[in-house]
């Protein structure tokens, strides 16, 4: 393709000067990167990104996911040109209620697939994408196919999860999958030779990628990348742009000031350069820095027009295909409505008394067989974490091949939890991933991205408390239930709770809770698991999984007393503990009424009147959980609650029970001593 190389550094020169100037109109931002990567954004939005002028939601569309969010106001001032922000928007730039937040957030009816911010999960949301792509096309065919292209800066190269997801990536052979590394050599605090002699072109061929090498300023070379990207059919392309940091900036003597570490994180005034005659040398009038070229804009304008085009001719040929295929076509729109499907989960049967990691997993195989498309994933634990009963069903992907549906991540906790958001942001799909509790401390920042994004990825989360016995410490959570509940604390953009966090008491609620994870279209769902077997709890009524269904309130009763003495409250394998303790008080004479609290944050939804039916605020209760005392505290303000306050050992778990307290026996005996003294209190 022979583009306009006047025409094109004319765009990527007005695309400059509203990035310069929005920073310089916040008073604050990130101008420098956003000037030198303008080169690449004008090219692929004026002449290669295929999306539907006047359908943003469009499934075939391709997608441009960015990764280093400073770089916002280039991602903007390019959507700007294509029609989806007005002017006004951008000089709102930074400010309280505006559609233009100093980092992008996602906002697909405007341009923007992904939030973007901490650097390294952009473009590993751009893999999931590319994977979910290629899903689709292996079940619905070549007519849903497009491109997920990428955007890279010098501090998402070094940021480790890059290696995560380039091996998966190019293991793969994700030819649809497209990334621009805006190699600037400059960064926030330092020029990149400060911290970093590695081969970057090396590293990504060593992990299989087609890596081209390019001049990032010139448009024809980035044109002629894009091209050859977008013929390869084996491996995914890293085209590596070398670019200018702050490109066209000058100082008041004209001297030109690009490269500089200072323009990267403040306004080009502050910076050592002019602002004015930076704008001056773009071609700018710096009078009215917001305008628009003619010439730009009827570049703009003629690839709207050639959009439209394209896109008739792609939805024509879609609109062929659903005639021919009235089932998968309807299968598909399904899929992408988000319906949620039809599972009978009263008839997953489970053998007693196991653990609620292979609750889950019975639960998960059901799923392989009624969910067309869900895809699973695992970090090497598929035969602990119980998601191999997923995998058993679908079976695997492998290089080029999309027919399963389980994505082996390896040891990639971050990345493969990041590509599940990916996933979701594709859209017509459901993702889950699986890997031990205490590993969560690696997929925190994609879990929070989840949270914001309001993406129904699921977590899977096994061997979830000091249970895990033998392997010690390490491997044993104790303070992460209390962490990943501050998430259900802490509120998303829509009002609701960011995260539906579940810890089942047994198998039926384990059952259940799946039953509500995969409801659940509006938020991230935590699923925290056993290793250990579980007693099942009883049920008065003999049908426990239709007694488990209270559990969609957050808190239960599971044994009710007529005027108890106490509460007891837990979730996960502490709930069976209590029900054996209650046992065992009540020789004494104590009446004891158990509470199963798998979601604190529904169960704090709930209307007083039914908190209060479950947990009077009159009667003494205690808690018991294998995390720390804090965990409780929620739902039991006043009451006692014993929990784990020290890291845990290495021994059996049974060894352990007795060790920290958490037999029956010694429950009990602490229950005995807490009614009176709590009886005393109220008096008082």
């Amino acid at each position: 393709m022979n583009i306009d190389k006047n025409l094109c550094t004319r765009a990527a020169d007005n695309i400059r000067i509203l990035a310069a100037t929005m920073v310089e109109n916040a008073k604050s931002g990130h101008p420098g990167g956003a000037m030198g990567g303008a080169d690449f954004a004008n090219v692929l939005y004026s002449h290669f990104l295929v999306t539907d002028p006047d359908d943003p939601q469009w499934l075939a569309r391709d997608r441009f996911f960015l990764d280093p969010g400073h770089m916002s106001p280039m991602l903007y001032a390019t959507l700007f040109l294509t029609g989806k922000y007005t002017i006004d928007d951008l000089k709102a730039f930074r400010s309280w209620g505006s559609v233009t937040p100093g980092h992008p957030e996602l906002d697909v009816a405007r341009g923007v697939e992904n939030t973007s911010g901490p650097l390294g999960q952009g473009h590993v949301m751009a893999v999931g994408a590319a994977i979910a792509e290629r899903f689709i096309v292996e079940r619905f065919g070549d007519v849903w196919a497009h491109k997920t292209y990428a955007f890279i800066s010098d501090g998402g190269i070094q940021e480790g999860i890059s290696q995560e997801a380039a091996r998966i990536a190019g293991h793969l052979g994700l030819s649809n999958l497209i990334m621009f590394y805006d190699s600037n050599g400059v960064q926030l605090s330092t020029n990149c030779d400060a911290v970093s002699e590695e081969d970057t072109a090396m590293k990504y061929r060593a992990w299989n990628w087609n890596v081209l090498e390019i001049d990032g300023t010139d448009p024809q070379a980035i044109a002629d990348a894009l091209e050859q990207a977008l013929a390869e059919a084996d491996r995914p392309t890293l085209i590596i742009g070398r670019t200018i940091m702050g490109r066209g900036c000058v100082t008041a003597d004209g001297t030109s000031f690009e490269g500089q570490c200072s323009t990267h994180g403040q306004p080009i005034s502050k910076s050592g350069a002019d602002y004015n005659l930076t704008v001056a040398h773009l071609g700018g009038n710096p009078a009215n820095p917001w305008d628009v070229f003619p010439a730009v804009e009827r570049l703009y304008a003629e690839r709207k027009e050639q959009l439209r085009g394209i896109v008739a001719g792609r939805k024509a040929e879609q609109k062929r295909w659903a005639e021919a295929n009235p089932e998968l076509a309807a299968r598909l729109k399904d899929y992408l409505a988000g319906s949620v499907p039809e599972v009978d989960y009263a008839a997953i049967t489970h053998k007693p008394g196991i653990a609620t990691r292979a609750a889950s997993a019975n639960v998960l195989a059901a799923l392989a067989k009624s969910v067309g498309n869900m895809i699973v994933s695992s970090a090497d634990l598929a035969n602990s974490d119980k998601t191999d009963a997923f995998l058993k069903v679908t079976g695997a992907f492998s290089r080029h091949n999309f027919k399963g549906a389980f994505l082996h991540a390896g040891v990639s906790e971050l990345a493969m939890a990041v590509i599940c958001n990916g996933i979701a942001l594709h859209g017509g799909l459901t993702a889950a991933c699986g890997t031990f509790f205490v590993f969560s401390d690696y997929m925190k920042p994609a879990v929070r991205l989840s949270a914001l994004m309001q993406l129904p990825v699921k977590f899977i989360w096994t061997h979830d408390a000091f249970r895990v016995g033998e392997d010690g410490p390490t491997h044993e959570p104790v303070e992460h239930e209390a962490q990943i509940r501050l998430m259900e604390e802490l509120r998303n953009h829509a009002g609701g709770r960011s995260v539906l966090v579940l810890r089942p008491a047994d198998a039926a609620e384990t059952t259940v809770a799946w039953q509500m994870a995969m409801e659940n279209t509006a938020t991230p769902t935590a699923l925290i698991l056993s290793r250990q077997n579980v007693a099942d709890l009883p049920a008065a009524s003999g049908d426990r999984f239709a007694e488990a269904q209270q559990a969609r309130r957050g808190g239960y009763i599971i044994n009710k007393v007529e005027d108890p003495d106490v509460v007891l409250v837990a979730n996960g394998s502490e709930v069976a503990t209590l029900v054996e303790v209650a046992s065992l008080v009540a020789a004494q004479g104590v009446k004891a009424q158990v509470v199963s609290v798998p979601s604190l944050g529904l169960f704090l939804n709930q209307d007083a009147e039914y908190r209060h039916s479950v947990i009077p605020p009159h009667i003494p209760a205690y808690g018991l959980t294998a995390g720390l005392p804090s965990t409780l505290r929620p739902v039991i303000p006043e009451g006692e609650i014993y929990g784990l306050v020290h890291f845990g050992a290495s021994a059996p778990y049974q060894v352990l029970d007795e060790k920290f307290g958490f037999t029956a026996e010694n429950v009990a005996k602490n229950v005995l001593k807490y009614v009176p003294n709590a009886k005393k209190t109220e008096k008082k």
